[in-house]
């Protein structure tokens, strides 16, 4: 069980040694408060990778999904999204877009989204894992932590919690 945090708490706190993400998410799943350390994949469209990914072990880590915004196909939807659970992440939060929003409301995973599209992603496997990302005035990097509520989305560099 994670523990309850407040986004803007943190920040009244640490704000000199975070970052706030300025994209405008939609909570996807039932677990609302969510953190851990970052991981990421940067995939446009495909989401090989990301299965990849959610497929291997996990101690709460967060996937930080840079899918460049693009709302033309889903990244996650309810299966992908219960291999998470399964193999420990704490959540996914996606610049990008989900299906299957009914069923990740019932998941006890956090999952962060642009949208949703019913359409499913391509599978080449193209894209990179564990790179460095921007988005939302924020940089993600592997191994940093992220923290994320219905308030928004901060990144540190170390644990704040």
């Amino acid at each position: 069980m994670q523990p309850l945090f407040s986004t803007s708490d943190l920040f009244d706190a640490f704000g000199d040694s975070c970052q706030s993400c300025e994209t405008q998410f939609k909570q996807y799943g039932r677990c609302t408060v969510f953190s851990g350390k970052i991981r990421i994949v940067k995939c446009i469209g495909d989401n090989v990778l990301l299965r990849r990914m959610l497929e291997t072990a996990s101690e709460g880590e967060v996937l930080v999904v840079d899918g460049a915004g693009y709302l033309g196909s889903a990244l996650m939807g309810s299966t992908l999204a219960e291999l998470g659970l399964k193999n420990g992440w704490s959540g996914a939060i996606i610049f990008g877009a989900v299906r299957d929003v009914n069923a990740l409301l019932t998941l006890g995973f956090g999952i962060k989204a642009l949208g949703s599209n019913p359409k499913k992603s391509e599978k080449y496997g193209a894209g990179q894992v564990d790179v460095i990302a921007s988005f939302g005035g924020a940089t993600f990097v592997p191994g940093q932590w992220i923290y994320s509520d219905d308030d928004g989305v901060l990144v540190s560099a170390r644990q704040l919690t």
